[in-house]
This record gives C-alpha cells, structure tokens and sequence, in this order.
C-alpha cells in the first residue's frame, strides 16, 4: 500500500508540472500570415507548444507563470536562411585556418551561436562549414549548449579550385587532391558521391558554390563552376534523400544553370539578370538575398590589409551591387526568404537585413514575414514553425516598440523563446 501511495503522489506531481503554462500577455503580436498587428493578445504555452491564442489578457491558473509583455510587440522566431556558424570575420581568418583545430573551431563557435538566438533568431540554416557545424547541432538539439535550431549543409560542394574547395590559396605541397569527402567533385559521379557522403556525415541540406565567390582566394568571383551535368546529378540524388539544395551564385550564366537544373535557392543572387529573375518565378526558385554580407565585405574592403588583394579587388567590385538587385528581384516577384551571411560580419547582426531589405521597397512586415513564414515554407517546415498559432513549436520573440513602423527596433530582442523555454527576459 505505501508503495502503491508513493506511485500515486509521484503521478499527480508529475501531472501538474505537465499541467503548468506559460501565459504570455502580448501588447501587439505580429500576424505574419495576414502582415497584421493583433492588440492584447493572450498566447498560452504547455511544454515545447502553443496551446492557444485568443483575444484580451487571460487570468492564470495557479501554478502558471506570466510573461507580461504588454508594452512589447511579440511575433514568431526569427528563421535566418544563410549563416556560417562555425566562423566570423576577421582581419586573420585566413591565417587561421592553418591554426585551429576542430576543437578551437567548436569552441569558438559557441558564442557565435549564443548571440545569434539572442538576437531572436530561433532558428538558422547553416551554409558550409568544416564538419563542426554537424556536431555543434547536434549538441544544441541535445541541450548541451545554448543555440538556435540548426538545419546546417555541412560541407559545401564545389569543383578543383571553386569557391569552396578548402585548399585555395595555399602551397602546392598542402594542397593534395581533395574529392567528395571533402566536398570537392569533378564529375556527375562524383556529384553524387559527395552528397551522399554529406547526407551520411549528418547534412540537413546540399549547398553548391555554383559560381565563384567573392571571399575565397581564388580570381574570379562570378564564374560558372560546374557543367549542367554536375548540377543536375547533385539534385536528382538529394532529391532521392529528400532534402533541398541551394546554390551559391554571384554570377548570372551559374544561376542560370542551377535553377535549370532544379536548385531550390539561389543564395546571393548578386549579377542576376531580368531574364534569370523571370525564370526563377517560372520554377518557383527561392531568392535567400544576404544584403548585409555583400554590403558589409565591401566595407571591409576598404580597410588596409583586412582582406588578401585577390579578395579585396572582389569584394570592392561585386559586394555593393547586391542591394539593387534583391530590390528588382523583389518587385519582379521571385520569392524571398531572409538569410544574411552572418559570419561575413559579426554574429548577433542579423537584423541589419531587414533595414537593407527595407531600404528598397519592401515593406517592414513583410521583411519580417520572409523571415518567419517565409523562411519556414521554403524549408517545408510550415507545419512547426513560422507563425503563432495553436500546435506549432513555441519560438517566440519580443521587441519594444513598433517594427511596422521602424524597423530598426529588431535590433533590440527583449524576450527570447525556444522551444518553450525562455532563454531572454
């Protein structure tokens, strides 16, 4: 019989904390769906979801704990679509490459990763990396440090001497002969090794360097560099695993031939024409624009020694273009989905996009749309996140002040929310 009671104490214990809430009284809440602001709205939190959302400030039961977020704008976790988690800018990144080592690498991207949730974004999608960005997922999932949710490529594909094959610039005797376990092809057969080895490695998303980029150290920095072949054999295996695959693009004849070949973004998209804009919309190829890193690299390039001369000569000549072609990419109607480069400048910036974003035309709520919704369709993960409503994950975020009106107040995040737990008050 004691037993029997102890057992009963035990399971009413653990059905009221099951029971307790979060009851966070909004002042205004964002509607990314409808671009609308909700007055004195009540969202209601049970474990990792949200249980409702109704009109006026509801009462707590006992037990439950307010957020009182009365004087604040709430809207959903913020979603970036391009980051690089692992790195940050810096007058000696290519130095130190040649230095650390994967240990320095993870922990170095700890704090990274800390101030981007802080900044309220909830959830990124991380480019190319060394293979840390894999375990650095995989230990925030499993609580073990703090960070957004990271859907990440692990290491980029690219061909002999593209933008992201890792031995650029180095001497010939480091140099070797890497392949697709390195994420370097030459060839369809090729191709699909590499993805399958990125998917086996734990990748959540291919990512391609369709042309060549502006920061690695090689010459050309618009380039198509892969045949069509190439491209079309990356696709058609990662559509076999059921995962996506963006493509890095600064020049106009690569983009082309990604979306022939069925990417599902185009990331940077800087030299795109009309006609590839045109196509874009036709296929229903997602635009992720990274304003803030083409405008930040072209800023650093006028610092004395902050980049190598092949990467200066580029950044000063390519990055500043990058605005006025999301602006017409945007008025066409292709389909945005925020992302920023973060890494190219410092982490914990992000929000910098929605001001360059705005700058141009877009509207503020729809800025924060193509980060929420937006963002969360193009990954095919609308079911979980991306706006407020009943069932979906609870990341929610907060700013003072009103974002329709001045989008620079996304710069201050007052309340964070991941999967329930609250991370900033």
């Amino acid at each position: 019989m004691k037993k029997l009671g102890f057992t009963c104490l035990a399971l009413l214990l653990s059905l009221g904390v099951f029971a307790q809430k979060t009851i966070i009284h909004s002042g205004r809440l964002i509607d990314v769906k409808s671009q609308k602001v909700l007055t004195e709205q009540t969202i209601v939190v049970e474990g990792d979801r949200i249980v409702s959302v109704t009109a006026g400030y509801q009462n707590p039961a006992k037990g439950d704990k307010v957020v009182d977020l009365k004087k604040s704008t709430v809207m959903p976790g913020l979603m970036d679509m391009h980051v690089h988690i692992e790195n940050q800018t810096s007058p000696t990144r290519y130095v130190d490459g040649f230095r650390d080592n994967e240990a320095d690498v993870a922990y170095k991207a700890l704090p990274y990763a800390q101030v981007t949730l802080m900044s309220g974004f909830t959830t990124v999608r991380d480019m190319g990396g060394s293979g840390v960005n894999i375990a650095l997922r995989n230990a925030i999932n499993n609580g073990l440090v703090v960070g957004p949710r990271i859907y990440t490529a692990g290491k980029s594909i690219a061909p002999t001497g593209g933008h992201a094959d890792p031995t650029n610039g180095v001497k010939r005797e480091l140099m070797g002969d890497p392949g697709p376990d390195q994420g370097v092809i030459n060839g369809p057969y090729d191709a699909r090794k590499a993805v399958r080895q990125a998917v086996k490695y734990g990748s959540d998303v291919i990512k391609v360097t369709a042309t060549g980029g502006v920061l690695s150290v090689a010459r050309d920095g618009s380039a198509p560099q892969f045949q069509q072949d190439e491209l079309e054999a990356v696709v058609e295996t990662a559509k076999d695993f059921g995962i996506h695959v963006a493509a890095h693009a600064h020049g106009d004849e690569g983009m082309k031939r990604a979306v022939k070949a069925g990417i599902h973004s185009i990331e940077h998209g800087t030299l795109m024409t009309e006609e590839t804009m045109d196509m874009m919309v036709e296929a229903g190829t997602w635009l992720v624009p990274t304003v803030t890193a083409g405008m930040s690299a072209a800023e650093y390039a006028k610092i004395p020694g902050y980049y190598p001369p092949v990467v200066r000569d580029k950044a000063m000549r390519i990055g500043a273009q990058i605005q006025q072609t999301f602006a017409k990419a945007y008025k066409k109607g292709v389909k945005i989905a925020f992302g920023t480069d973060a890494g190219v400048f410092p982490h914990g910036e992000n929000y910098r996009e929605f001001v360059y974003m705005t700058e141009v035309g877009m509207p503020n709520l729809e800025a924060i749309q193509s980060a929420t919704l937006n963002a969360a369709v193009m990954m095919g993960i609308e079911d979980k996140l991306g706006t407020i409503e009943v069932g979906k994950l609870a990341d929610i975020i907060a700013v003072n002040g009103n974002p329709d009106q001045d989008i620079n107040v996304m710069k201050d995040v007052i309340f964070v929310m991941k999967d329930g737990k609250i991370f900033k008050q």
